[in-house]
């Protein structure tokens, strides 16, 4: 193999040309070669093709076919000379710093030449803009034949977020509030991350009155969108498909406590607080309806049960008050109207509380279920089987006569109804963070009124990795 060595190669007359080879030969360049292109350069590849200069423009300057330009308009407005038109010339512009929509780059037409049929400059306004030119003849001059934006590429940005206690799950951050706080959001993604959050949002349970219904459940509401809700969980028709956009700003936190219990001889009890995040508001419980209360019982999240003795009617209070889609709960329990003070058991999140006095056992009635969840937000709730409970209505308590037994709490931290009794009786409280009603008392004076319903929770939910 022969070899030459020379600095230059230059044709033997001015301006001629010189020929590498002949058709069919090949010529290797090695690894580690570099070729520099500070000329005109035609016939390598497709028309249209630039190679970008890395080195980025922050004030005027010509282009030079074939290349392309980074240019950071930070600092103000550009304008850059076009080079003169020749049939198949490219240029290519790019917004460095996705500036050109504060600050634009014009493109300043070289003599006669046009712009897309045009001799007017053009402006590049686009923010994160990238366009390149072909110059194809006298009459169109430079044509866009390829423009795009940074975001058709964009890179993955996930919620990024400080607030409550927080745990992972996989891929996914879960942040529990059992008290007041704060979701401080520091970061809020984007599509090809993630840039909306789950929850769990469930109020405080109501209490229960002197010789009452039980308390209602507070309201229930949850969204499904980072997980594939089990259709067999007893809460999965609750669910909202859509969780919440969030953006950089703090969300307030508020979790509501129960239905605050009553003194002795008192007739109703109190309703629940509602617990909120973002636009998300549940409803506290109603209260349970005492004996003596001419009213009815307590309308909220779901409502309180009532009760059959003498006063006022024997209708249980309405749940799902405020009405929201999905519901946030369910009615509580009438009574029947038979001897005694027998009373409905509170409403829960899946189901109607009971009715008090029903035939059968003629004693008071159960609280409804509450809603079953899988472990995505967390192991909180009352667990049973495979998932955890929320928002069960408080049983209904009864007194004279005891014709059979007190209403039983519904799943998800519903209390017990009280008996009519000579000795103190259990307490008949909700669970707290479970949002479940209180039982009904079950008797006048020192033994008798109902319990304190369960505190609510909030639970927050976001794929924070991939």
């Amino acid at each position: 193999m022969s070899e030459i060595k020379v600095n230059k190669i230059s044709p033997r007359t001015n301006c001629g040309t010189t020929t590498l080879g002949d058709s069919g030969d090949t010529f290797t360049i090695p690894a580690g070669v570099s070729i520099t292109n500070s000329g005109t350069a035609s016939g390598f590849g497709a028309t249209g093709a630039v190679s970008w200069n890395t080195t980025v423009k922050t004030s005027g300057f010509t282009a030079t076919a074939g290349e392309g330009y980074f240019v950071n308009t930070t600092g103000g407005a550009v304008s850059v000379n076009l080079p003169a038109g020749t049939a198949g010339a490219v240029v290519g512009f790019k917004d460095y710093a996705n500036t050109f929509d504060t600050n634009a780059v014009t493109l300043v037409q070289n003599g006669s030449d046009k712009i897309g049929g045009s001799t007017v400059n053009a402006t590049l306004s686009t923010e994160g803009l990238a366009v390149t030119l072909v110059f194809i003849d006298s009459t169109q001059g430079w044509l866009v034949t390829d423009n795009g934006t940074q975001d058709t590429a964009p890179t993955s940005e996930y919620v990024t977020a400080t607030g409550g206690t927080i745990t992972s799950c996989g891929d996914f951050k879960i942040h529990t509030f059992t008290g007041p706080g704060t979701f401080c959001v520091s970061c809020a993604g984007n599509a090809a991350g993630s840039n909306t959050v789950d929850y769990l949002v469930v109020a405080g349970g109501g209490s229960g009155g002197q010789v009452s219904g039980g308390g209602g459940a507070g309201g229930f509401r949850y969204s499904a969108s980072t997980y594939t809700s089990p259709t067999c969980a007893p809460g999965h028709p609750l669910r909202s498909p859509t969780g919440l956009p969030v953006s950089v700003q703090g969300y307030p936190i508020a979790v509501g406590a129960g239905g605050a219990s009553i003194p002795n001889d008192t007739s109703i009890g109190n309703n629940g607080v509602n617990s909120t995040f973002s636009t998300i508001t549940s409803a506290g419980g109603g209260y349970g309806k005492g004996a003596a209360y001419p009213g009815n019982a307590g309308s909220g999240g779901s409502g309180g049960g009532s009760t059959n003795a003498s006063a006022g009617n024997f209708c249980g209070g309405a749940g799902n008050t405020p009405p929201v889609s999905p519901p946030q709960g369910n009615n509580g329990g009438p009574a029947n109207g038979g001897p005694g003070a027998l009373g409905g058991g509170g409403g829960g999140a899946i189901a109607v509380g009971a009715t008090g006095g029903a035939p059968g056992p003629g004693g008071g009635g159960d609280g409804g279920a509450g809603a079953g969840l899988p472990t995505a937000f967390g192991s909180n709730g009352v667990p049973s089987g495979s998932f955890r409970y929320y928002a069960g209505g408080g049983g209904g308590g009864m007194n004279n006569p005891p014709s059979g037994p007190t209403g039983v709490g519904g799943l998800g931290g519903g209390g017990n109804g009280q008996l009519n009794t000579c000795v103190p009786n259990p307490p008949n409280n909700g669970t707290n963070n479970t949002g479940g009603g209180a039982g009904g008392g079950g008797a006048v004076g020192a033994n008798g009124g109902g319990g304190t319903g369960g505190s609510g929770i909030v639970v927050i939910r976001y794929k924070f990795q991939n």
